[in-house]
This record gives structure tokens, sequence and C-alpha cells, in this order.
């Protein structure tokens, strides 16, 4: 992915309005981000526990931003559930259900997409193997992690394509 801005952050939101968009709180850590190993940009909104937001930018240049939403159901360590992303497996919430309200009058009439990803937002680093997960979190396979890294963003903007 290419290194954003703020500007470019704030622009690519495409469920919210352009105030709400400009209210975001946004990462203070934008400049040391390992942008070359990610897929997307993702943070959790430290105010409102129950608020997350994605950024990608798709295989066509354009960004696209999205404000999600998810419970904050704590889970028993003994569960454990996959991310449809990246498909990484995590005990307890590391995986939530999140949900974007769609775009355009859609969204407005109160029509949302969900999806099931990691909680802590690190799908490519999951992927890539600069973070681990617990133990049995990640799958042996016989795909290359290139390719891995392309399922990992046809997920990802499968899911944007529905909103």
């Amino acid at each position: 992915m290419r290194t954003l801005t703020e500007n470019d952050i704030r622009g690519s939101f495409v469920n919210c309005t352009k105030g709400e968009a400009q209210r975001l709180p946004m990462p203070r850590d934008l400049d040391e981000r390992p942008w070359e190993h990610l897929d997307f940009l993702g943070w959790r909104d430290l105010s409102a526990p129950d608020r997350s937001y994605l950024v990608a930018e798709l295989d066509d240049g354009r960004v696209v931003g999205v404000a999600l939403r998810f419970p904050a159901v704590k889970r028993g360590f003994l569960h454990r559930s996959m991310c449809s992303v990246c498909l990484t497996v995590h005990p307890g919430s590391g995986v939530s259900l999140m949900t974007a309200r769609k775009s355009g009058k859609e969204g407005r009439e109160g029509n949302s997409v969900g999806l099931y990803i990691c909680t802590d937002l690190a799908c490519s680093l999951y992927v890539r193997g600069e973070k681990l997960p617990e133990p049995g979190g990640r799958f042996e396979e016989s795909l290359t992690v290139e390719q891995q890294i392309e399922r990992t963003r046809g997920n990802l903007a499968g899911f944007l394509g529905r909103l």
C-alpha cells in the first residue's frame, strides 16, 4: 500500500459525511506505519470502543475508507473464530463481526454489510508473518505468501464492493 496522508484518509470515506470524516480520530503514528507491508490501514477509535476505521487502496488506485462498528461482546477464551479477510484464527474476542453502513441511499435507509475480521485489524501483518497470532492461529497452506496476500486483498475488495 502506498503511504497515505491525513487528507488522503479523510477524503476516502464512502459511508459517512464529509463532516463526520473530518471529525474522525486519526492514528498518531502514520509516519511510522509499515506501509509497504500493509494491504489496508486499520485503526480503533480509542474514545469509542465500538468503532474502527479501515482504509484500503484498490487495484485501480482508488483509496476507499469505511467506518466500522462492532459489538463489545467478550467471548470466552475457548471460543475460536476465523477472520474472513486473512483466514487467521483467534481465541476469544480476537475476531469481531464489524459492520459498515452502506454508502448512498441504502446507507441512509439503515442498510449495512458485515465482515468477520481480526479485531486488531492486523490482517496484513498476520499473512506476512510480521505479527504472530496465538499458537494454531495460522494454518499451514500450500499457497505462497504472495498468493495469500492476493487472497487477502481480494477478500477485502469483495467486502468493500458490497458497500
